[in-house]
């Protein structure tokens, strides 16, 4: 990762001062954002589809047949310590790609249920390096830097030094060795250009894919940030860690607190963690993940976990801010059997 920072500061592109994220913004259609703020982990050997069969929510067959996949790793209680995308790189090796934040946690939390099994949990962020690709021209840049494309979201294009996922939204994410990354970027038509950690993020809400932060690590059942719409729930492939509660809320359960997507004018980003509430509810939801709509209207695109009947019935705020949220139509559907089952509620 050292050599892209390198690489990014002497072409004069803006980061923060924790070189996690990227500031500077572009106004072009088609833009390539080094993802600074995500970190890898491998796990390989022989036991690696068998062991994170047995601990995660996604199913391993389904990742190893297509490539890819959004997955979460949850307590015994069902709530998520880590959500992250998988990337299949061989018959015995996984990469997770997960948020800075919550890395040191989520590799501590594998690695004790790990010392069983012919297999290592490994950060690889030293070696490692990631691209996203977002725009109308995405699709084009990547089959004219590779040949071809991944056609279906999770698909992959299997590389020698890495991997390309198709991700929600017509989006791509590259991962590779750092310094063959650092080698394409510098090679980029003049037609896109480098975008900001936010854009990345905004194009991440704007798919209404979840993310989790250190403030809401175990805050969230899988389904309270709509994850089995987004197949990275299995409630068919047998036993995980937390399956229990996760499964009995998919089948007996009435889901109160979905993920919505939804806008606000404020002064200050919207908070992973932050409350929202309502006149008669202090603690109505809270948020998951927020990103400028643009750089200078203060209007904020986010995700939040809300009380359905509160975002039904009742006008929501931002707490501490007192900012009338809208909620907007999410990119995919939520099955309304989990909103109406009466004989348990979750």
């Amino acid at each position: 990762m050292s050599e892209l920072i390198d690489f990014l500061n002497s072409k004069g592109v803006s980061l923060s001062s924790d070189q996690k994220s990227v500031l500077s913004r572009s106004e072009k259609s088609t833009l390539v954002i080094p993802l600074l703020h995500q970190r890898v982990v491998s796990i390989k050997g022989v036991d690696t589809e068998k062991f994170l069969q047995g601990q995660l929510t996604c199913d391993l067959k389904a990742v190893f047949n297509r490539g890819s996949s959004l997955g979460a790793h949850c307590n015994i209680k069902g709530h998520m310590i880590s959500l992250f995308r998988l990337l299949k790189i061989s018959d015995d090796e996984v990469w997770m790609r997960m948020n800075h934040d919550i890395c040191d946690t989520s590799l501590a939390n594998l690695k004790k249920y790990i010392v069983f099994s012919k297999a290592e949990a490994t950060e690889i962020s030293d070696q490692l390096s990631g691209i996203g690709i977002s725009g109308p021209g995405s699709q084009t840049l990547v089959e004219r830097l590779f040949e071809q494309s991944p056609s279906e979201d999770n698909g992959v294009l299997k590389l020698s030094n890495g991997i390309v996922v198709r991700v929600p939204g017509d989006r791509f994410e590259i991962w590779m060795q750092t310094s063959d990354l650092v080698e394409l970027i510098a090679k980029l038509p003049d037609e896109v250009a480098l975008g900001s950690t936010d854009q990345w993020i905004l194009s991440e809400i704007d798919a209404a894919i979840p993310d989790l932060r250190e403030v809401t690590q175990e805050s969230f059942i899988p389904q309270m940030t709509n994850l089995q719409a987004l197949e990275g729930v299995s409630f068919t492939k047998g036993c995980y860690t937390g399956q229990e509660i996760v499964t009995r809320l998919q089948h007996r359960g009435v889901l109160k607190k979905p993920m919505y997507l939804a806008e606000v004018s404020c002064d200050d980003a919207p908070q992973p963690g932050q409350k929202i509430q309502t006149q008669t509810n202090s603690s109505a939801g809270e948020v998951v993940l927020s990103a400028p709509c643009d750089e200078n209207s203060g209007r904020y695109r986010f995700l939040a976990v809300i009380n359905k009947k509160s975002a039904d019935e009742e006008t929501l705020n931002l707490a501490d801010s007192n900012s009338k949220i809208e909620i907007l139509e999410l990119p995919y559907k939520l099955d309304p059997e989990l909103f109406n089952r009466k004989d348990r509620t979750v």
